[in-house]
């Protein structure tokens, strides 16, 4: 199949955009493809060619001179930071002699949620778009291109060129048109119900949760935040990948889709969790506690969510990667798409045998934890 002609070019960042401009290829649904965010990152100094996420987005501008499709695409100097792990892919390329980083990826850094990665103002560029994806990797000797977390309406443009496709999982809650916590309850096997309003019991004990969105987030919440936040990202990663900066900018341009559950004990901040606030998702992002409290992680990132989803009518609640442990809390196993491109035949053979292995192994395993789910038979 012969690849159309383009004409593509690379910013310096998202930063370097039009916000008008950018966002009128993202829209506005999904908070996490938006000019506010992906610019935050960069200004933040949490993604930028120091950290190993080099911002180079791909553009191909309308006839009115403005983009018209855009990916917000990165040079990568490391795998960390992307949920989809490639580090064995790395370690193969690199033992037969070839050099895997620098790789292309695109995606929300640090950011495992699901969405359109091909930003179309102009819906009939998508084929354009991956070629120039393809080109940048092929004129910059790259070892692949990463397309992670790409929404299943668009999984089939990668297909159609060509590129291979992985599958992975995550555990979502869906809103079946509950008017209450205790309306989704209602649709739990009885034994499920009492241990979730067991775990909620004693999660809360002697707590006050709060629910903070806008200019309810101040200076002294984030701070109480960015400890959480770095607690947890020093025992799960390491090194932290978001700057302080970066929770204030948050604040700043983004309020009216944050929301920040916090737990405080006589009134001090002892855990919290942060979500942003899509059209008809509610996206769960970061946790952390200085008190170890039994359930609480489960009473704020998931049973809190539930309720925020509910008040606000939404259809979703993602609490981010992986965790089987939230199939007793109602969240159920769904698919996730990820699309790769290996100019290199032998190494894309290799790669693409892997693939048809684990789809097999994964699916399996997708059908093994639907039937693990705390809903009543039949519903």
């Amino acid at each position: 199949m012969s690849k159309p002609a383009v004409t593509a070019r690379i910013a310096d960042g998202v930063a370097a955009i039009p916000a008008a401009d950018w966002d009128a290829c993202a829209g506005c649904d999904n908070p996490f493809l938006s000019h506010a965010f992906l610019s935050l990152l960069e200004s933040s100094g949490s993604a930028t060619a120091r950290t190993g996420w080099q911002p180079i987005p791909i553009l191909i501008d309308g006839a009115d001179g403005r983009p018209a499709a855009v990916a917000p695409a990165y040079a990568k100097s490391h795998s960390q930071g992307e949920y989809v792990f490639d580090h064995g892919w790395a370690d193969a390329w690199e033992r037969a002699g070839g050099r895997y980083y620098p790789k292309l990826q695109v995606a929300v850094p640090f950011t495992p949620v699901p969405g359109e990665r091909l930003l179309l103002r102009d819906e009939g560029l998508a084929p354009a778009l991956i070629a120039a994806i393809e080109a940048v990797t092929d004129q910059h000797k790259l070892s692949s291109a990463h397309v992670t977390f790409v929404s299943p309406d668009q999984l089939p443009l990668f297909e159609a060129a060509g590129w291979l496709i992985r599958e992975g999982t995550q555990f979502h809650w869906q809103n079946r048109g509950y008017a209450s916590f205790d309306d989704f309850l209602a649709a739990l096997a009885s034994r499920k119900r009492k241990a979730i309003r067991k775990e909620r019991a004693t999660a809360v004990g002697g707590l006050a949760i709060r629910h903070l969105t806008g200019a309810e987030i101040g200076e002294r919440e984030w701070d109480a935040f960015w400890h959480f936040y770095q607690d947890t990202g020093a025992r799960k990663w390491g090194q932290p990948y978001l700057t302080r900066a970066f929770f204030s900018g948050l604040g700043e341009a983004m309020g009216d889709r944050v929301l920040l559950i916090l737990a405080e004990r006589d009134g001090v901040p002892i855990a919290g969790a942060l979500n942003l606030i899509g059209a008809d998702t509610l996206y769960g992002r970061y946790w952390g506690c200085t008190e170890d409290v039994p359930f609480l992680h489960f009473e704020l990132c998931y049973y809190q969510a539930i309720d925020a989803a509910i008040a606000r009518g939404l259809g979703t609640v993602e609490a981010g990667a992986q965790g089987e442990h939230k199939l007793a809390r109602g969240y159920v196993p769904v698919p996730t798409w990820s699309a790769h491109y290996i100019p290199d035949p032998a190494f894309r053979r290799a790669v693409g045998d892997f693939l048809v292995h684990e789809r097999a192994a994964v699916e399996s395993d997708q059908r093994y934890l639907g039937e693990l789910t705390p809903f009543k038979a039949g519903e």
